[in-house]
């Protein structure tokens, strides 16, 4: 049978739409933004449509919005941007232990080379921030607080707005990374009430390589990359206009769709997590089960074997999964937020992410449910670790 793809929250495929919204600007409308000439005019004018679309899609103005090369760029600028631009203030960050690495290994750098002190907050068994630990967290010379909107391997939808008041009450800037958010839920940066929000083109059928961070009007940012003066001067580099517009419009399409698809998704999610959990033994779902999870979201720990076996035998099935973050894939290391939620090594290591898109189907949920017993079965029959 064809590849059943059951890991979009790695990335996802460009849709038709998008194609053909980029297609102009890969070909005739090829002109540098910053050209005056009316070659470079339309495609300068094509990323103002672009950046308004975006800017609506999460209830932003126009002028808020920074386009950068993905989520990744955008929550190092969010970031970086800050500490330097308020390291006169203090030096201490707020973060959680089951962030994106984009955001952890950027404290982390900050911690080693520049002096800052991170406060990395515990989580609960399912994978939520208390806001009351944020609260205690919280100190005289803190200046950043960056709590992620949705976990990208177990799908917890962390309470952002109750956060974001408390940050707010002592007037300190609040940044949220939206990239497995975005097309998942409604998000309205103002209703959020966060200053900073990270986005990514390929999780919702744009292009690689695109994204953008939303910065509230008014808070200080020191550009992460200069060089020019495009973004306002807030990231130099000349601007990839078929990328910026495909962006849009996959934003632009999620934001429309929005209920239909989380409506699907919703029923796949809950129809594949109830056919794991009644055909097979000794598994647990990582993250909630309600509606505070991602509806494109099921990450399962098989006891006694270990994910990459798992992940073998189902893409011989032809079906395409994970383990956990595909920017973490290269690692030997256990997931790093199944360790935060209270997993031994071992147990982590039989972690499985099946993540959906609005391009699967039913017959594809009925053939992973069908197929996944007997591979677990047989890996468990060859684990040292399996006790029957």
């Amino acid at each position: 049978m064809n590849k059943i793809y059951l890991d979009h929250a790695a990335t996802t495929p460009i849709i038709p739409e998008v194609l053909a919204a980029m297609e102009p600007y890969l070909k005739d409308y090829y002109g540098n933004p910053s050209s005056v000439y009316s070659l470079g005019q339309r495609a300068a004018h094509a990323v103002s449509e672009a950046r308004e679309k975006v800017a609506r899609a999460i209830g932003a103005k126009e002028e808020e919005i920074i386009f950068t090369s993905g989520g990744s760029e955008a929550d190092n600028t969010a970031i970086k941007g800050v500490v330097f631009a308020l390291q006169n203030k203090g030096k201490h960050i707020v973060t959680s232990k089951i962030e994106h690495p984009a955001i952890l290994s950027t404290c982390e750098q900050l911690e080693k080379h520049f002096g800052f002190e991170v406060t990395y907050l515990d989580v609960d068994k399912e994978g939520f921030v208390d806001p009351e630990d944020v609260r205690k967290a919280l100190r005289q010379d803190t200046i950043l607080v960056s709590i992620m909107l949705a976990n990208n391997e177990i799908g917890t939808i962390e309470p952002i707005k109750e956060i974001s008041r408390i940050v707010k009450e002592r007037d300190i800037y609040f940044h949220t990374d939206a990239v497995q958010a975005m097309g998942q839920i409604p998000i309205d940066v103002n209703e959020l009430g966060i200053d900073l929000l990270s986005l990514s083109s390929h999780k919702i059928n744009g292009p690689k390589g695109m994204g953008a961070l939303y910065v509230k009007r008014g808070v200080k940012l020191l550009p992460l990359i200069a060089g020019g003066a495009q973004e306002r001067n807030r990231r130099a580099g000349t601007e990839n206009v078929a990328g910026i517009v495909g962006f849009a419009k996959a934003m632009e399409l999620a934001s429309e769709k929005l209920e239909e698809n989380v409506a699907f998704l919703r029923k796949l999610r809950n129809k594949l997590i109830n056919g794991i959990e009644k055909n097979i033994d000794h598994v647990i779902l990582n993250g909630p089960r309600d509606e505070h999870r991602l509806p494109n979201n099921v990450n399962f720990s098989f006891r006694y074997i270990e994910g990459e076996s798992i992940l073998l035998n189902l893409d011989m099935l032809g079906i395409a999964a994970s383990s956990g973050s595909a920017c973490s894939s290269g690692s030997l290391d256990p997931s790093h937020v199944l360790l935060a939620i209270g997993h031994s090594h071992e147990t982590a290591h039989g972690s499985l992410r099946l993540s959906l898109g609005k391009g699967n189907t039913e017959e594809e949920i009925d053939y992973v449910i069908d197929i996944l017993p007997g591979i677990i079965n047989k890996i468990r029959e060859m684990s040292p670790l399996y006790e029957g």
